[in-house]
């Protein structure tokens, strides 16, 4: 049985699985990358890429190097992005996922290399390309060679769009930091999940910043989905229908009567 930290009711766990990881209320239990992957792609369509890529200790940062091997005998990864090719309703197309449960999704110098790979693979095959964010921010134990994977991977972006190839961003919660300040914001369409946090500082930074008491809502999904920031908000019952439906409107020979939009 599992509690739902937004309603405190008790939920059957096989029950929860099977409905998305969404209660009833529309709290959202956050879910690893590899669960992300199997609710999108098609049936054994995935080719996990750079699977061995990992973070070094690039400053001897105090304790980095024990939480490292920590995290990963924890979580199973090797680092907080899986990232790689597969297809949705048959469509081929490459995939990111980041993962909160490591280091909260904080980009490193692997993801920042993975995801540059990523983009770079996709312009040569012609392919687009599809980020689920989940992050912190960046990765403060690696300092600045965190902080330069904003431009790298938003270099690599700007070369994949200028081929003329789609990006499709999905915010989910929490999204964050240098990650919002770089690549999740750079998607040719944004979608996000319901209620997720989207924002570069903290809410509690910001009121301290500016001495005034933010709006009800801010830097949730539906607040920036009403100022424009995000084109839509998408449930995860209805994600995979979803991309879908846009990779088809993306390839040339799309001949679906999709009524999604």
């Amino acid at each position: 049985m599992t509690k739902c930290p937004g309603c405190g009711k008790i939920i059957y766990t096989k029950l929860l699985l099977k409905n998305y990881k969404m209660c009833e209320c529309g709290y959202y239990f956050r879910i690893s990358a590899n669960e992300r992957l199997a609710m999108v792609l098609d049936e054994d369509s995935f080719v996990e890429l750079d699977q061995q890529l990992t973070s070094r200790d690039p400053l001897n940062f105090p304790g980095y190097g024990d939480k490292l091997v920590k995290t990963q005998t924890q979580t199973g990864l090797v680092d907080g992005l899986v990232s790689g090719k597969g297809a949705i309703c048959g469509l081929p197309t490459y995939i990111g996922v980041m993962d909160a449960s490591f280091f909260m999704g904080s980009m490193g110098t692997a993801i920042g290399e993975k995801l540059a790979r990523l983009f770079e693979r996709a312009k040569e095959e012609k392919l687009p390309v599809i980020v689920f964010t989940a992050s912190g921010g960046a990765r403060m134990q690696e300092g600045i060679f965190s902080l330069m994977q904003m431009a790298k991977v938003s270099g690599a972006v700007a070369k994949h769009s200028k081929a003329g190839l789609l990006y499709i961003t999905v915010l989910t919660d929490p999204t964050t930091g240098g990650v919002t300040a770089s690549f999740a914001m750079l998607g040719d369409i944004i979608l996000a999940e319901p209620g997720a946090l989207i924002g570069f500082a903290g809410p509690r930074v910001i009121e301290q910043t500016i001495g005034q008491k933010l709006p009800q809502g801010f830097q949730r999904a539906e607040f920036l989905l009403e100022h424009g920031f995000v084109d839509r908000i998408v449930t995860r019952d209805k994600m995979k229908e979803t991309l879908g439906a846009l990779l088809k409107l993306h390839y040339k020979d799309y001949t679906s009567n999709t009524n999604l939009f």
